[in-house]
Parts: structure tokens; C-alpha cells; sequence
């Protein structure tokens, strides 16, 4: 579990293909603290640690992850956001964020505010009723509170600290990010899915 708060960027430095897998090699500053079958956000993606070796770290990515995740488009030299799992003694600054990807998105549009960022997104119109206004997301691993949510499209508003410490930096038109819908929200659609049959 996660919340969406990012603790870290973190560079590939190899990335090896091995059957229908990727596995990457990546480096940052808080590389050498992790440990072996821990759990990592990258870019929203829970992934388990497989080795440590100095300043990097190794994960991989299966077939799965690959399809729905923007993990195949990761090549060297890539930036991706990293967020080691939460402690149940922390506080919770973001959201309830479990690190399983629901879909990608878009960018359509990148504008500099003068003092923020605004993004707006596509996403696909199946996911529509996991999105209410002023609500939360995670969108490459980083909570965020959305706004003008449209049937196929929302916004969301980037501060200072977080556009400069996030890979969501380089997001410009027609990339593709990692969305993960609000947990509560997924339950109670469920819940009413269930009620209705």
C-alpha cells in the first residue's frame, strides 16, 4: 500500500528483455536502502525488489504489468517515480494508493500556469464513474486532486515541489502515464454493480 507521495526519481540504466518479461536496472539516491522482496512503487507499479547492488536496484516486469502499465515504453535513460510502501505509523499525506495500475492515459494538454502546471488527460469512457470532482488519483505513481472530470477526460493542477521532484515533468502531449483509480470509489461501484443484479 502507498500514498502517492513521492519519495524519489530514479534513472534506467539497463533494461533486458527475457521472454515475454522486461527486467530494469535503476538507479537512485534511495537504491541502496531498499532490500530484496520488498515492495516499490515505480511510476504508480507495484514492483517487488529482486537485487540490490550499490546505488541500484533491479525489478521486472511480467507480461501482465507490461499490457496495462506504461512500463514498455521505458527505455535507458527513462525517469521514473519511486514511493517505498507505507508504515502503518506514518500519515497519510496523499491517498490509498495500492501500486495496481487500472489503465493509461493521455496527456492532450500541458499548460504553464505561472506558478503551477495544469494537465489534462484521456483515459478510456469505461473508467468514467471511478472519477468525481475534486477527487483523488494517482497518476504515475503521484496523488493528485482532479478537476473539469468530462466523460473521457479530466485535469489536474501541479504544484511547484511536485512538478520539480516527479518525472511528471517530462509528461508533454500524447505520452502515456499510469492511472490507478481511488480504492474507495472501486468498492462502492462494485458494491452497487452487486446490488443492481
Amino acid at each position: 500500500m502507498f500514498t502517492g507521495i513521492i519519495e524519489s526519481t530514479a534513472v534506467v540504466k539497463e533494461l533486458i528483455l527475457n521472454g515475454s518479461n522486461r527486467t530494469f536496472w535503476l538507479h537512485s539516491p534511495i537504491s541502496s536502502e531498499l532490500k530484496v522482496d520488498q515492495s516499490v512503487s515505480h511510476n504508480g507499479i507495484c514492483l517487488t525488489v529482486e537485487e540490490v547492488i550499490g546505488s541500484t536496484h533491479r525489478v521486472t516486469a511480467i507480461e501482465e504489468t507490461l499490457q496495462k502499465t506504461n512500463a514498455d515504453s521505458w527505455k535507458t535513460g527513462h525517469l521514473v517515480n519511486l514511493e517505498r510502501c507505507l508504515r502503518l505509523n506514518d500519515r497519510i499525506d496523499g491517498h490509498l494508493v495500492q501500486g495496481h495500475v487500472d489503465t493509461t492515459g493521455i496527456c492532450i494538454n500541458k499548460k504553464d500556469k505561472g506558478g503551477s502546471w495544469e494537465f489534462e488527460f484521456e483515459f478510456p469512457k469505461k473508467f468514467a464513474d471511478l472519477i468525481i470532482e475534486k477527487g483523488s488519483i494517482c497518476i504515475n505513481g503521484i496523488s493528485l486532486t482532479v478537476f473539469n472530470v468530462k466523460k473521457k477526460s479530466l485535469k489536474v493542477a501541479v504544484i511547484p515541489y511536485t512538478f520539480e521532484h516527479t518525472n511528471i515533468k517530462h509528461v508533454e502531449a500524447d505520452d502515456i502515464v499510469n492511472f490507478e483509480f481511488d480504492l474507495v470509489g472501486k468498492y462502492l461501484l462494485r458494491r452497487l454493480s452487486l446490488k443492481a443484479k
